[in-house]
């Protein structure tokens, strides 16, 4: 099996085997192979890359190189030398650029674990029938929206695209292989997904587990090097315990056991919805005491920080904002709204559906906030929208709360002038619909000028380290910051001469 290395990789190689048994190291200058014990290497005469030749101990396939799948089989690859890992992906361009210096996603620590891992044993290709033909256990990573169409719209997943890849799984295989669903799909998924697979007339079986990703975007790399813990569910039966065994050995070459959980299918299935929404509900539950908080006085951070020191709440997800994002928490509760319709339970769907209205009231409270102490209109004013990412460290603006105030601001003929370190090419296509009426600046100073307002969407560090002195100088006058993250020091703000909003934070009266 041939793996594509950089040549000063195969010298510490060389020289750790030259160090154990020089005699069995040889050299062919005219045909540029270097023997060394089991291995073979082929040198090119200018030395810029070789084959090396040798045989992993398992093969893994990902469909799918998205947010969740690239970054998850890059680890793989880092830490499991003897795991060959292939990402394949119908998107020629998405593969171009995970083969490029220019990666598809941001995320911080991404680009240097990639760069030792590809071409050793991990490769970005658009044959997946290769790939699948090749793999002992395959990754299933593709994208699952929420329906917009049909029965279930707006809340169940489209598992359209999940079909069409076991379907074309069947078709290519003619072995049995290990399945694991990485995407997050509804409860009892697996059970559709086996019948498919399983009802050959080939003579072979499928044997499917669940194993939901715990990523946070922003801190996926160090999420996956030093995980909570790592869920993997099986059928109970001798052969998908078997299975599960032969995944379990992937990740125990950097997870510490007691920290892979194995469970049944269907509480895998489970947890990953029930998890995401029990911390949207974290956030929905303080976003609707911020507003408590503006009316009568309260500060919202010190009645976080209160509540966090209570052990049995603790301090994560007590952030206030303006709204969480992002690709799982918004479609997960969905998911789970739907299957709690589906099963005839009503009140408990009208639950977890709350937290997500209470989401979007506190997003869209934000422009009413504008309205309110700028003098009730925002018509033709400029508004310096810093932040289109979800959150920071990622160039993800999936069901950014951005994306929801720039429509907003529009629909009050306000003109939005979007600034993101990392997003502005998403933003673009999120806003490809009006987009004329958005302006974009790469420089938060240059979309600032001018400005009547900001409005902090997004909570990047670097938005806090600016000169808001020179920021004041330059807009128009009242100059309004509205910080949608409480990442600015207001009191600050208000020195230089800015009139601050803040989420949460009353004025006591008396």
């Amino acid at each position: 099996m041939k793996v594509f290395c950089k040549f000063r990789e195969v010298l510490d190689f060389c020289s750790f085997v030259e160090i154990c048994s020089y005699s069995l190291l040889t050299f062919d200058s005219k045909s540029h192979f270097l023997s060394i014990l089991d291995y073979v290497v082929y040198i090119p005469p200018f030395f810029d890359y070789f084959w090396l030749i040798m045989e992993f101990k398992t093969n893994i396939l990902c469909i799918g190189a998205g947010y969740v799948g690239g970054p998850t089989m890059t680890v793989i690859a880092d830490k499991c030398p003897d795991v060959k890992v292939t990402v394949v992906d119908i998107n020629q361009a998405r593969i171009a650029a995970w083969n490029s210096e220019n990666l598809p996603i941001f995320e911080p620590g991404l680009d240097d674990v990639v760069k030792r891992a590809r071409g050793r044993n991990l490769f970005f290709s658009t044959d997946i029938v290769k790939g699948i033909q090749e793999a002992d256990i395959i990754f299933v990573s593709v994208n699952t929206p929420t329906k917009t169409f049909g029965h279930g719209a707006g809340k169940a997943s489209d598992l359209q695209y999940w079909e069409k890849t076991a379907r074309q799984i069947l078709d290519v295989c003619d072995s049995g292989k290990i399945i694991v669903e990485k995407s997050t799909l509804p409860v009892r998924t697996a059970a559709a997904m086996e019948r498919i697979l399983n009802s050959n007339d080939k003579g072979i079986h499928f044997e499917v587990l669940s194993n939901p990703e715990f990523l946070a975007e922003g801190t996926a790399i160090q999420d996956l090097f030093e995980p909570d813990r790592v869920l993997i569910g099986s059928h109970q039966t001798e052969s998908g315990l078997a299975a599960c065994q032969k995944l379990v050995d992937v990740y125990a070459h950097w997870v510490p056991r007691e920290r892979i959980l194995t469970t049944n299918l269907w509480s895998s299935e489970l947890t990953k919805l029930t998890a995401n929404a029990f911390l949207a509900q974290r956030i929905s539950s303080i976003n609707s005491i911020s507003a408590l908080c503006e009316k009568t006085g309260a500060d919202v951070d010190e009645v976080a920080f209160v509540m966090g020191k209570d052990s049995r709440i603790g301090p994560k997800f007590l952030k206030a904002s303006i709204g969480f994002g992002g690709s799982c928490f918004k479609k997960d509760i969905l998911n789970l709204v739907y299957l709690c319709e589906y099963y005839g339970l009503p009140e408990v769907a009208a639950y977890w559906e709350s937290v997500v209205k209470i989401n979007e009231w506190q997003t869209h409270r934000m422009v009413s906030k504008m309205l309110e102490v700028m003098f009730n209109t925002i018509a033709s004013k400029r508004i310096a929208v810093f932040g289109f990412a979800f959150k920071a460290n990622t160039g993800d603006t999936r069901e950014s709360p951005a994306n929801l105030v720039v429509r907003d601001l529009l629909a009050e003929h306000a003109i939005p002038v979007v600034t993101d370190p990392k997003a502005i090419p998403d933003a673009k296509r999120d806003l490809a619909d009006v987009l004329e009426q958005v302006q974009f600046e790469e420089d938060p100073y240059v979309a600032a000028e001018g400005a009547h307002a900001v409005v902090v969407c997004t909570e990047w560090k670097c938005f806090a380290e600016l000169d808001w002195k020179k920021i004041y100088n330059s807009m128009a006058k009242p100059a309004f910051i509205f910080d949608g993250r409480n990442i600015l020091d207001a009191q600050e703000l208000k020195n230089i001469g800015f009139e601050v909003v803040s989420i949460g934070k009353g004025k006591a009266e008396g």
